[in-house]
């Protein structure tokens, strides 16, 4: 069995690689920029929404917290967390992608941010005050995959502490390499995890097509329940 889970996740790492690559030749490098205006409006709305999930969960970060980010990318929400008071050196990251990973480094060299897969993280039961996974899971099309991830973040998470996840729960019909994360099935990933879902943002199509020609028509549409795509969730570990 264990050889079987070894073929699975070697196979999702190779698919999960490759189309980061593909990406990166067929978008432009700027297509989904933070500078943009639909992604300011849905950065704003998600980190509005995470630090008050957090803060009425009594789990923001502080410094001297270790914060684990699984899927740092080149950055993910590393800097976030140095805003929100967070040192750089209790930041810590597990990345798929060597070349985001290097990004990333230059940006934060006082980070752990380390290369490999998730399903065996390198730290200890316990460690972490907090760990964010940012459009992972959906990011993950193998079942198997997915629920090894979420049981190792489980297994890091301190007791106390919270997993902040951020992820789309519709299927895009135009990127067969995505597969949405419903509410259910992130409930059923962490079995011993409990807290809030919120749904946020607006879909990014609307929000590309809107957002530059009237934020304040974007910012209304976006109260519009149906018209949003993704959700913003934090679990805590019972202590």
């Amino acid at each position: 069995m264990e050889k079987e889970f070894e073929t699975q996740i070697a196979a999702e790492q190779k698919r999960l690689l490759a189309e980061l690559r593909r990406r990166e030749r067929q978008l432009s490098p700027d297509f989904d920029a933070h500078w943009r205006p639909a992604a300011l409006l849905g950065d704003m709305k998600v980190r509005i929404a995470a630090v008050t999930m957090l803060r009425r969960a009594g789990v923001l970060p502080k410094a001297g917290d270790p914060c684990l980010e699984v899927g740092y990318g080149t950055r993910g929400w590393l800097g976030v967390l140095i805003d929100w008071g967070v040192k750089e050196t209790d930041l810590h990251g597990m990345e798929v992608d060597p070349v985001s990973a290097k990004q990333a480094q230059e940006i934060l060299p006082l980070a752990d941010l380390r290369i490999g897969n998730a399903t065996e993280l390198p730290w200890d039961n316990d460690t972490f005050r907090l760990v964010i996974a940012s459009t992972i899971f959906t990011s993950i099309l193998d079942p198997t995959v997915r629920r090894l991830v979420a049981d190792e973040i489980t297994r890091v998470l301190a007791p106390g502490g919270a997993m902040l996840c951020y992820d789309f729960a519709f299927n895009n019909p135009r990127n067969p390499n995505v597969r949405k994360l419903s509410r259910k099935e992130l409930t059923r990933l962490f079995p011993r995890l409990k807290g809030a879902i919120k749904s946020v943002e607006l879909a990014p199509p609307l929000a590309r097509l809107i957002a530059p020609r009237s934020m304040t028509l974007a910012f209304l549409l976006e109260r519009v329940p149906l018209l949003r795509t993704h959700f913003v969730a934090t679990f805590v570990k019972p202590s």
